[in-house]
């Protein structure tokens, strides 16, 4: 077995791209050669920002021969069937094979050099290769025909074992020697084989290893935080895309003026990440320390303090930016940048922003007053308060800061809302209205800030599907999905118990003169809010069994008591209690699938056997216990009075025959266990659970 050793050298290729491409390499290779009947027995991937590597291990010298045999047509058919079907086997009529009235071709491929359907697969590989932005070079671009690849393609090493695969790609040809590092070695590299490839590399001052540079980046950085006295801001996305940026990673810490921190902290931090891919330190009370760490791609001679020092320069630069939009951003109330809004379009059909601040400012105050969104105190005060957040929150997406950072919307107007002397609770709602933003985002809790986000989902929600906009299979520009997922998550984490079609209702009022905005639309909308919650909890680990057989019983829009059930269930079902309760219920069911009840029939007078008449008193005890429990929410001890049904189900199987010759003790079994069914249906359809 040969390992085979392939190096695509070009120009930087973008960090982004890197892991991707390292994947669609080992992917593509592995696929070509399999039509060859080649398989390695492991694949290793590197890339660098010059160079995408892959080495396959255990290739064999030679494909192996094959047999193949192929159906032709019948004996019997058109001479114009036969003669298409020597064409394209390339056999004469003498070498096919008759059985049963039918041509068979056996065609026989003699195996071939591995080295050879190499050279033959490499050039296809990388003329299909999958780089989401390629482009053409050189003279040669002039032609739709040339070469595209992620930056021009500079070299290409090829080596089956020791020996060179020898193709060309666009005047490109392979060979056994590269480039080390850009600045620390200068001419070429001849490589031996597979085996020694990395290690050459490492002594020409290039990690090709992308998650060794990690390492190295994650490690140095660290310690040059700790050296002073710093601690280190983690960001693993920092560190992957250093690593892209890099061929010999050398983390170094600079300084900046400590006049900048007056800046909020989000803002630097953004700053030095999106703009100069820095990391931060804190200091040791967790503050924002004046220090960022760099990642150099070269050991300098004087030890990074020439790098450090233009680093300095240019972050200087980019902080008194920031700084200037701040403090600009400050001297205009928020009151005053809400007026703008109205020249923003949020949508052709749903009016400007100032539009939706105005609804949403209205519905977050119904929200309060309603005591959907509970909280402490003065009711019309928090009302107040909701509607003034309301009103304000998206101001600060005409700031300057915020046209420079997208990113900071929200945020930017909490810190100018608690700078210009509004009200905490204000501050915090307008930082917060966007989350929860996804999966694992914190969900708010203070009740000024729950009826802002909540008010702002639901219109956008309500105001998309009354103008036909909803989401497909595969799209959905407007994130409403996401404003679906944090409704849930709002009322879950805040235990909001009320109807949401009443508040979806009331979200599409202003919308209720749409033609889209009929009842048709609106139950559209309450099914897509109910299935986001179905996919919420099967994502949180619950069995979707168990959501199906709460929602199977229908009529049921207080989510927060939906789960409530589906919860109580789940913690009964994986008992013995419930496991028992649910084969007795099956058996009930299953005789009762057989039968054609009839009600109307009225069950004569006979002497029941004790098995069932325990189970009619163990019936009469547990069927008001239960309603009762569900009636008060209580679906634990729903549940509990519902498994004292337990023992007398399985007495009643054991001793007693449904299928009785008397038609009247037959009848009343089967109404009997129909009773059981019943009773159990007014907690969850126990037919929708597996098991």
């Amino acid at each position: 077995m040969t390992p085979f050793l392939l190096e695509l050298r070009s120009e930087e290729i973008p960090a982004r791209m890197q892991i991707k491409a390292a994947d669609d390499l080992a992917r593509l290779f592995a696929e070509e050669l399999a039509k060859s009947g080649l398989k390695a027995e492991a694949f290793e991937t590197f890339v660098t920002p010059r160079r995408l590597t892959l080495i396959a291990r255990g290739l064999p010298v030679e494909t192996q021969s094959v047999s193949e045999e192929r159906k032709g047509p019948r004996a019997n058919a058109p001479e114009q069937a036969l003669a298409g079907f020597l064409r394209s086997t390339g056999l004469t009529r003498d070498q096919l094979v008759e059985r049963d009235g039918v041509f068979f071709a056996v065609i026989e491929k003699p195996g071939r050099p591995t080295a050879a359907v190499l050279a033959e697969a490499i050039p296809a590989i990388v003329r299909a290769f999958p780089w989401p932005k390629s482009m053409r070079w050189g003279a040669a671009s002039l032609s739709t025909e040339s070469l595209k690849w992620v930056r021009p393609l500079q070299g290409i090493v090829a080596l089956f074992g020791e020996t060179i695969v020898p193709f060309e790609i666009d005047g490109t040809t392979s060979g056994a020697t590269t480039l080390g590092h850009r600045f620390h070695h200068s001419g070429p590299i001849t490589i031996g084989s597979a085996d020694d490839y990395a290690e050459k590399l490492r002594m020409c001052h290039v990690i090709v290893d992308h998650s060794e540079r990690m390492t190295v980046i994650r490690e140095g950085a660290t310690a040059a935080a700790t050296a002073a006295g710093l601690t280190l801001v983690p960001d693993e996305g920092l560190v992957a895309e250093n690593a892209g940026l890099t061929e010999w990673p050398v983390p170094l810490l600079g300084r900046f003026d400590p006049e900048f921190l007056t800046v909020p902290r989000e803002v630097i931090q953004l700053t030095m990440r999106t703009n100069q891919k820095y990391f931060a330190c804190t200091n040791a009370e967790g503050v924002l320390a004046n220090a960022f760490i760099c990642t150099a791609n070269i050991e300098a001679s004087d030890g990074g303090a020439g790098i450090v020092a233009g680093n300095q320069k240019v972050l200087a630069a980019r902080l008194s930016d920031a700084k200037f939009f701040w403090e600009q951003d400050l001297k205009v109330p928020l009151e005053e940048q809400a007026k703008k809004l109205s020249q923003i379009v949020f949508h052709e059909k749903l009016g400007t922003v100032a539009d939706k601040v105005d609804r949403v400012a209205k519905l977050a105050r119904w929200l309060v007053e309603e005591g959907i969104v509970p909280g402490q105190g003065d009711k019309t005060q928090l009302a107040d308060l909701a509607e003034t957040a309301a009103h304000l929150c998206k101001a600060d997406l005409v700031t300057g800061m915020v046209g420079e950072f997208p990113e900071l919307q929200g945020i930017m107007g909490g810190y100018y809302a608690a700078a210009q002397g509004h009200d905490p609770q204000v501050a915090d709602a307008i930082r917060d209205h966007y989350k929860p933003v996804g999966q694992g985002d914190d969900v708010p809790t203070a009740p000024v800030t729950v009826a802002v986000s909540l008010a702002d989902k639901l219109d956008s929600l309500s105001g998309f599907y009354a103008i036909g906009e909803k989401p497909t299979g595969s799209k959905d520009p407007f994130a409403l999905r996401r404003a679906a997922l944090g409704i849930v998550a709002l009322i879950e984490k805040n235990g909001l118990s009320y109807s949401v079609s009443k508040i979806l209702r009331v979200a599409g009022h202003p919308f209720a003169e749409s033609n889209a905005g009929s009842s048709a639309s609106f139950n559209q909308l309450l099914d897509f809010t109910i299935d986001r919650l179905k996919v919420q909890q099967r994502e949180a680990g619950v069995r979707h069994d168990l959501i199906d057989a709460v929602f199977a019983l229908g009529g049921e829009d207080n989510l927060v008591r939906l789960l409530a059930r589906v919860k109580a269930l789940q913690a009964f079902v994986i008992t013995s209690e419930g496991a028992n309760l649910l084969a007795g219920y099956k058996r009930a069911s299953n005789i009762l699938k057989k039968e054609v009840l009839d009600l109307s029939i009225s069950i004569q007078s006979y002497t029941r056997e004790p098995a069932e008449q325990s189970l009619i008193d163990a019936l009469d005890a547990a069927e008001p216990l239960a309603t009762a429990a569900i009636a008060r929410e209580d679906f634990e001890a729903a549940m509990s009075a519902l498994a004292t049904l337990r023992a007398p189900i399985d007495a009643f199987f054991e001793t007693v025959t449904v299928n009785d010759p008397a038609p009247e003790k037959r009848d009343a079994r089967l109404k009997l266990l129909a009773r059981v069914r019943d009773a159990v249906h007014r907690m969850a359809d126990f037919s929708k659970i597996e098991g």
